[in-house]
């Protein structure tokens, strides 16, 4: 159980991070959030992804639970981003 939690968290540290480098910009969170960020990505991208593409592998193992994973961690982020206002474009 405690494994399965840690693991949890450093594939949601990994996701996080490969959606903030991939966003373009500097990111003003912190590796707590940037864990929430990843995690929260792992569980609706993994899921989404693994009901529409394999539902036998719902699992961070998987190559569609990364890819589904990373996509909805960028898309939280940027949505992120827009809400508080943290990014910002320079005219």
């Amino acid at each position: 159980m405690i494994l399965s939690i840690l693991g949890w968290i450093v594939f949601g540290l990994i996701v996080g991070f490969i959606a903030r480098a991939l966003v373009p910009g500097k990111d003003n969170i912190g590796i707590i959030a940037t864990i929430i960020l990843g995690v929260l990505g792992s569980v609706v991208g993994g899921v989404l992804g693994s009901l529409l593409f394999s539902p036998h592998q719902l699992s961070y193992k998987s190559p569609v639970g990364w890819i589904g994973s990373i996509i909805v961690a960028i898309i939280l982020l940027v949505v992120y981003n827009k809400v508080t206002g943290r990014k910002r474009a320079r005219p």
